[in-house]
Formats: C-alpha cells, structure tokens, sequence
C-alpha cells in the first residue's frame, strides 16, 4: 500500500466542484483525496482526471471557504472506501456514510470500497424466491424475485415515494424473518437521492412509526447537498447492503428513489468537467454508469445472502423513451409502470399493468414456491384485462349499445380489476391478492376464461358462484 501524499500550494483553478492542481505527485484514476482550506476541516473528494501535467479532483462536500493558496490536499493510498461492522440496522446515514441519527459511528470491521468489487459472472446464480411487497399488481402480476433488480416507472407527481415507504414497510421473504438476529435475516437498506426535507423527514418518520426502520439501514441524500454527493449515495448505500448480504449472509432489499436525480446530478457533474454530451445533454457512458449500479444485485454462488435492487424513477414529461428509464430498461429485467390517468382516478397505487412487466417472474412462483394456480392466476387476468382494454377502446368510438353482452361484462370487469384489485386501502398477502383476482375473474363467462384449465374453473369460478 502507498503512503499518503500531501500536497501543498499546487492548486491552480477551482471551478464548482472540480479542483485543479499540477502533477506534482503519483497519483491514481479514483483515488481518495482530503481537502482541507483555512478551516482544517477535511472535505472528501476523489480523483476524476489525470492530464500529463494536471490532476482534476472533484470534492464531494461544499466548496465554500476553500481558497487556491490555502487549500491542501492529501491523496490517500486507495479509492473511497466504507467502514462497516455490526450494528447497520436501524441507522440513518447521510450521502456519504456518516450517521444522521445522533448515534455514534460505525464500529468499523472492514473497509469496502464503494464502487464494489468485480463479481465473475459464472459465479451467478439464477434468481429465484418470490419476495412478498404487499403490493397485488407486483405480487400477483408482476412479481419481485430474490436477486432481481426491477425498476419502478413513474411520472413526475405520482406517489412513488409514497409507494417506496409502503414496500419497505412490508416486503418480506417468504418462510424468513426480518427481524432475525443473526444469519439468514430479511433486511432493507432505504436510499433516497436528491429528496426534499420533507420527503426525508416523511421517509424516517414512516419507517420509524411501522418499526421497520429496526431492520433497515437508511441513506439521506438531500436536495441542498452538492450534486456531487448524489453519486456517491447509491455506492455507499450498495456497499452496505452487500456487507449485509454476503458478509452477514442476509436477504437485503435495495430500494432507491428517485434515480432521476441520480442522472440529473451525473449530467450536471459531467457538463463542469467539459465533456461531450450524449442524448438530451447527457453523458455517453450514462449507460455504463447505471449498470455498475444495477448489476451489483444478485446472487452469488457459495454466498449465502442475496441482493434485490427496486429502484424508482420518474419520466421527465412521462416519456418512457426518455434515455432514463429507456437505458434502465435493458440494464434491469423489467419494469413496474405507474399511471397518470388511473392516479386522477384516485387509484392507488396508480400501476398500469399491461406495459410493466417482471422477466423473473416464472423462477420466483408456482408450487412449492408461491401457490400452484399463481401463473394461471396471473395469465388469465393478464389476457381478460387486455381485451377489456380493447373493448373500453372500441366502446368510446361506437358507444356500449353496439357491443355484445359479452363485451359489455368486459367493461364490468375493467372496472372491477382496476378499483377491487389493483387498487388497495392497505397492504395485502399473496393469498388476499390471489382471492382479489379471483373474485374479479368471476365476472367473466367461464367459457372466456381461456387460460385457466378446468379444475381451476371448476374450483374458483364455477364453485364459489355456486356457493
């Protein structure tokens, strides 16, 4: 390991975050620097550019009071690293791994560095194991499975984060506990990027108020804090939750919102270094940025915890071919769309079913897994809920007088599935969203029901009409 260099009256610009200094040491691509101006108090950063005669560091913390003259800077031996040991749960941090809560710091036994460590890809394992949010248009339709990474689609002013406390309340594994002390626990770890203080306050205090903050590990990232530090939040809060994961072997799910702000701070950090925008001013390996997020869910041979990411985002102008979610889409497998119409409905929560789609889904349900019935559960509701749409679609140019009675309970259940199944007051098991959707299918003739075999017919339609 090299010692640290310390480097003094070598500065020659400053401009925002970025700190220029001639090369007058050795000196890594992503090394760790300490900043420090008249005040002596040390202001992290990391080194972004190497030039023949320049070093380009971007400091992570406010700028403010750091002159050229004063400034020193001290490069450490290694990239940023997060000390972490027992006692992560229940802990609130700020964007860089110090504690928010009034707690003492972390008993560090081991220094990861933030950006991960490379994983081999032979040494993954499919993902399996359905994970329960409560929510039925994910368990029912479109399920999250341990190892996934399935993002969340939603327009600016939709309840998504509304809709991120509600899954970090009452996800769970199956058959594992989340409040296990030791080995295979069930754990959140809470990013929130780029929030409000009210969104923050709102975060902790709901968390706090279920008792599902005794189990989850929460990062801060504020709207006031340098852009900056919007980049470091989410490797910090992933490097915590792969200490979690494949060092106390837990079963950690990532939650992270909003990762629009994410991008927003990755363009805006790459505009002050000069380089060249790709689509819609952003940086051209934004693609490659978001993936050495996303890819560090899964689940690792010979490990004994998991990682599952559900990260959300939202659409500027609810465009879904924004390069956001559309670079996210072929990273992730998946996605979970929220809805503006169903949302001035007073739908919740506002999840438009027929585009979201989870590519897991048939290794994390079935028999001995969820239910036998889930996937025909899920397919003949699917199926019936498309045709409803084509039939409300068809009843708006020639009115419901030139439809079929057959047609015409279509339209009966479109509005039953989206009010009694979709939309829910409170969190629900599998089993209560399975009998939501059953009960939504027997609306339907049991001749449509195409996708059911006939013992399901028979005991799920035919039956409970009967009784």
């Amino acid at each position: 390991m090299r010692a640290q260099l310390r480097v003094e009256g070598a500065n020659t610009r400053l401009a925002g975050p970025l700190l220029h200094l001639q090369r007058v040491a050795r000196a890594r691509l992503n090394d760790a620097v300490r900043v420090a101006g008249p005040d002596r108090v040390p202001r992290i950063g990391r080194i972004v550019a190497l030039g023949e005669h320049e070093i380009i560091v971007e400091v992570l913390e406010s700028t403010g009071g750091l002159g050229l003259a004063d400034a020193v800077v001290t490069i450490e031996a290694e990239p940023l690293r997060f000390g972490l040991g027992p006692g992560l749960l229940g802990r609130v941090f700020d964007s860089v791994g110090r504690p928010l809560d009034s707690g003492p710091p972390l008993p560090a036994q081991t220094w990861l560095p933030i950006d991960g460590t490379p994983v081999n890809p032979a040494a993954r394992e499919l993902p399996r194991d359905f994970i329960e949010t409560g929510v039925t248009a994910i368990d029912l339709m479109n399920c999250l499975v341990r190892g996934q990474k399935l993002p969340v689609f939603s327009g600016s002013g939709l309840p998504h984060d509304r809709l991120a406390v509600q899954i970090a309340q009452h996800a769970r594994l199956r058959g594992v506990a989340a409040d296990e002390a030791a080995g295979t626990g069930f754990a959140i770890v809470f990013v929130g990027i780029g929030v409000s203080h009210d969104s923050a306050e709102f975060f902790r205090a709901s968390m706090e108020a279920s008792g599902a903050l005794a189990h989850t590990a929460m990062f801060l990232n504020l709207a006031s804090d340098p852009s900056t530090q919007r980049l470091l939040v989410p490797r910090f809060a992933l490097t915590a939750a792969e200490y979690l994961a494949f060092t106390e072997g837990r079963h950690v799910l990532v939650v992270m919102t909003d990762m629009t702000n994410y991008c927003e701070a990755l363009r805006e950090v790459s505009s002050s270094r000069g380089e060249i925008p790709s689509r819609k001013g952003y940086p051209g390996y934004m693609y490659s940025d978001l993936a050495s997020l996303f890819e560090r869910a899964g689940c690792l041979r010979g490990r004994p915890g998991t990682l599952t990411q559900l990260p959300l985002l939202s659409m500027p102008g609810d465009d879904i071919g924004h390069p956001i979610p559309d670079l996210t889409g072929y990273i992730t497998e998946g996605q979970i769309v929220l809805d503006r119409e169903l949302d001035r409905r007073g739908i919740y929560p506002p999840i438009k079913v027929l585009p979201s789609l989870s590519r897991l889904m048939d290794a994390g349900i079935g028999k001995g897994s969820t239910h036998e019935d889930h996937a025909g559960l899920a397919h003949q509701l699917f199926a019936a809920y498309a045709r409803a749409m084509r039939v409300r679609l068809l009843a708006s140019v020639m009115g419901e007088e030139g439809l079929s009675a057959a047609e015409r309970q279509y339209l009966v259940f479109a509005d039953a599935f989206e009010t009694r199944v979709v939309a829910q007051d409170s969190p629900r098991t599998l089993e209560q969203s399975m009998a939501a959707g059953w009960e939504g299918l027997r609306l339907l003739p049991a001749a449509e029901l195409t996708r059911l075999n006939a013992s399901q017919r028979a005991r799920y339609i035919e039956q409970r009409r009967d009784a």
